[in-house]
């Protein structure tokens, strides 16, 4: 008798290919960033084997003072998205996408993919610009059904700010600790916004704190002028004194202020799913209001806060939960015309 012992499988992993896209929607920003973005793009295992097989794409939008070398590698961080979707694949809690994740790292150390003469008009560069490059160079599904637009930290709040306003191109968003949701609390960060106020020039940014680089770059997002250089802002305190008009115009980019104004838009989605850590507030308590929002209006959507602080699930989750509600959301069926 002969004992024939079975080899266990070898893992399958996919590859990131680094590329650069022009964003012509990004060409004359007043802060002088480079257009040309660099966006990594993970292929599925399948990818080179079927040379006709189409995917669905899910964009990914990392966080404030991140970038997509951070999160696809090469550079170390404390997550590596790729490993941690070929995790998924391998316990089949997801199935095969393309996910694409563009550099949103600016001189004011995040974009808040917001449209400003400041920044260029990063809204515009991820749901059109970016989406058609990816659809032109790829072999994916081009159509909403199929896509899907994600985000931690900043990009949750540029997934729900995009997601919110373009159903015809992504019809599942997932928001993971999505900032920026509400309307800021002058109380709260009035002592931030005059750290902010004492940068003078692009070199100062990076020696204040996080929250106040986080103003300066709310501020470039929500609140340019180009008639003030060199920062080309406002910022919603000035002399010691809040500043009603800068402040009203960050209001108005705060998803828990314009929600009503895209509930139909909601409703069209095929998925809408948000969850926060429990000690990582305001986050936590803004999201248990964007729930009772969409709640009242009837939108269908999932929502948890769960036992974790800003980072130390968000690797865990995106491979037993992002994924999972993409592939139940997306179509792996290409449209016949």
């Amino acid at each position: 008798m002969f004992l024939i012992s079975a080899q266990p499988a070898v893992a399958q992993t996919g590859t990131v290919e680094h590329i650069k896209v022009h964003g012509k929607l990004l060409e004359g920003n007043l802060e002088g960033d480079s257009p040309d973005r660099d966006v990594s793009v993970y292929l599925p295992p399948g990818y080179r084997k079927n040379a006709r097989q189409r995917y669905p794409v899910i964009y990914m939008l990392h966080g404030y003072t991140d970038s997509d070398d951070k999160w696809m590698g090469p550079t170390k961080h404390w997550i590596n998205l790729p490993s941690v979707i070929d995790k998924a694949l391998a316990a089949k809690e997801s199935r095969e996408f393309i996910v694409v994740m563009p550099n949103g790292f600016t001189r004011y150390h995040g974009s808040m993919y917001s449209n400003s003469v400041t920044t260029g008009d990063w809204e515009d560069f991820v749901a059109v610009e970016l989406v058609a490059y990816v659809d032109t160079h790829y072999r994916t599904i081009p159509s909403a059904a199929s896509r899907g637009l994600a985000g931690h930290s900043m990009g949750g709040y540029g997934a729900m700010r995009i997601g919110m306003k373009h159903p015809e191109i992504f019809l599942a968003v997932y928001l993971q600790s999505p900032c920026c949701m509400a309307v800021w609390d002058p109380e709260r960060s009035t002592a931030f916004l005059e750290k902010a106020a004492t940068v003078k020039n692009f070199d100062d940014i990076a020696k204040v704190e996080f929250l106040p680089r986080v103003m300066l770059a709310s501020a470039a997002a929500w609140s340019p002028n180009p008639k003030n250089p060199p920062l080309y802002l406002d910022l919603p305190w000035k002399d010691g004194k809040w500043q009603p008009d800068i402040a009203q115009k960050w209001a108005a980019d705060a998803p828990l202020v314009t929600l009503d104004q895209y509930i139909t838009n909601l409703k069209r989605l095929n998925g809408l799913a948000f969850d926060a850590g429990d000690k990582d507030q305001p986050i936590a308590a803004n999201i248990a209001i964007l729930d009772e929002a969409l709640n009242s209006s009837n939108v269908p959507h999932s929502f948890e806060i769960y036992d974790g602080d800003h980072l130390n699930h968000i690797a865990e989750r995106f491979e037993t939960k992002v994924l999972p509600f993409f592939t139940k959301n997306l179509s792996f069926t290409p449209e016949h015309k």
